[in-house]
């Protein structure tokens, strides 16, 4: 992720062939299979400390929120000043700011209307943030990005969809009350979830744009500046009060170190896999982060399952291979807004236009 790896570059090479399962193939579709279950099992983790802070008396969601952008920005932007400069930086703080400034905004109000929403509601209800984001996220791709999607990807989505409504129906027919927290309104905490979704679906196609044109340790470290600054803002506006009546011990300072970590690692990991694939398959990922979190649930927090679930996770598991089941060895990597061989792209790690240059200083040898 040096500087030089921005420098655009031209190869001209004959467009990968589409045959069935030939992504399948090659070590990027695991790789891309496994990072988007590490990426699941931060989200289901820092989840489930949010739960635990709010079910001890302590919900305060731009507080919390605002430790991750503090660590994102102390570890990524000294990074960015070495690599540029001080004239550098400030020459992209005033070109590229406004819009990271918009990144920071959609995610900083994303994290803070779900992590608001679990005052209402079960970690379980993560799952409609599956649904509403994937729906964003697609929407968005194709009016913003010119993404098109082929039968086999809508069919993937459908089908992860599929896994998710056997999910909630279980829910319903046999957890019913069991599930839920006693909050006032847990109604209200799904329409936070369906705000929180909408948020990180604009979020999450921003994201994928940006980290296909600069350097990763720009994109975080703007996130977490930016971040630090809208999220100070809303914490001093709306959780002072929450700031007084807030149980602090031990047991919370543990939780708010869990839940930092796992966002960061989140945070860290993620520009690779929209570089690498998409953020709809991103997306598609985090359903099963649901699984895990039922996982979690049966241990922390007392939940019961039937059998359902097990047949909804493996539908959302089908999901993921039917979305890749007609793609080329690039998979998503190569994406339509960068030209046809990537040049309007940056060439770094996860991204097609690196295989580009590989194969044709292969070819030149």
């Amino acid at each position: 992720m040096a500087p030089n790896s921005d420098i655009t570059t031209n190869h001209e090479t004959p467009p990968p062939e589409r045959e069935i399962f030939s992504f399948f193939r090659t070590k990027r579709f695991w790789l891309v299979l496994f990072i988007g279950q590490i990426l699941a099992l931060c989200n289901t983790g820092s989840s489930t400390f949010a739960k635990l802070l709010s079910d001890n008396g302590t919900s305060i969601p731009a507080i919390q929120n605002i430790f991750v952008y503090i660590l994102l920005c102390l570890v990524y932007t000294p990074y960015t000043l070495y690599e540029y400069g001080f004239r550098k930086y400030v020459q992209m703080l005033s070109k590229e700011g406004w819009k990271y400034f918009i990144l920071a905004f959609l995610d900083v109000e994303g994290n803070y209307f779900v992590v608001l929403a679990l005052r209402y509601t079960t970690i379980l209800s993560v799952q409609l943030i599956g649904f509403w984001a994937i729906v964003v996220v697609v929407i968005i791709s194709f009016l913003a990005l010119k993404v098109r999607y082929h039968w086999a990807q809508v069919s993937g989505i459908l089908v992860a969809c599929g896994g998710m409504g056997l999910l909630m129906a279980s829910d319903h027919i046999h957890l019913g009350s069991s599930v839920t927290d006693g909050g006032s309104n847990e109604l209200k905490g799904d329409l936070f979830m369906l705000l929180g979704a909408t948020f990180y679906g604009f979020g999450n196609v921003t994201e994928e744009f940006l980290v296909s044109k600069r350097p990763l340790y720009e994109v975080v470290g703007q996130l977490g500046l930016w971040g630090i600054v809208i999220n100070g803002v809303q914490a001093a506006i709306f959780d002072r009060d929450q700031l007084q009546s807030a149980v602090w011990n031990e047991e919370i300072g543990g939780y708010i170190v869990g839940f930092t970590l796992c966002l960061f690692t989140f945070y860290t990991i993620a520009p690779i896999l929209f570089r690498m694939s998409s953020a709809a398959f991103f997306n598609i990922s985090l359903l099963t982060g649901n699984f895990w979190a039922l996982l979690i649930g049966l241990k922390v927090f007392k939940y019961t399952i039937m059998w359902l679930y097990g047949v909804a996770f493996t539908c959302i598991v089908m999901g993921l291979v039917i979305y890749y089941v007609l793609t080329d060895v690039l998979g998503e990597s190569k994406k339509p807004w960068l030209g046809e061989n990537q040049e309007k792209g940056v060439e770094g790690v996860g991204t097609a236009k690196r295989e580009i240059s590989k194969k044709a200083q292969d070819v030149e040898a």
